[in-house]
């Protein structure tokens, strides 16, 4: 699929997502990447032969403190071609792109993976 209609998915994932999560997901730079790199998988504590289809970078909200300034923008990178060869109907590639921005913006508000496999957003 090409990039501005995926991009125009995620659009769509997100249309109505309820406050407070749409102010925050203003906050972060939402960034498609094709597959995750090298860095990326590492980062993540991954395998290079594993992939993921998200990826939270930044300080989450519960750890600034007082001195937090001048800090490089939050991002959650999207990675479209495993979420792609993962969930190739529409439908079902529109729900997974939402679960994943959410489970990273999650990372955003502090939440760990633990409690998100609690909350089902694994």
């Amino acid at each position: 699929m090409e990039r501005a209609r995926f991009i125009a998915l995620i659009h769509r994932a997100l249309a109505d997502v309820p406050e407070p999560f749409a102010t925050h997901i203003r906050e972060v730079d939402i960034v498609v990447k094709q597959w995750p790199d090298d860095r990326d998988l590492a980062d993540a504590g991954l395998d290079a032969d594993e992939t993921m289809y998200g990826f939270y970078r930044g300080v989450p909200l519960t750890e600034r403190g007082a001195g937090y300034n001048m800090a490089l923008p939050d991002i959650i990178h999207v990675y479209q071609g495993p979420l792609e060869e993962d969930f190739p109907r529409e439908r079902e590639l529109i729900r997974e792109i939402r679960t994943t921005v959410l489970h990273e913006l999650a990372h955003f508000f502090g939440i760990d993976d633990d409690r998100l496999e609690e909350l089902g957003l694994d």
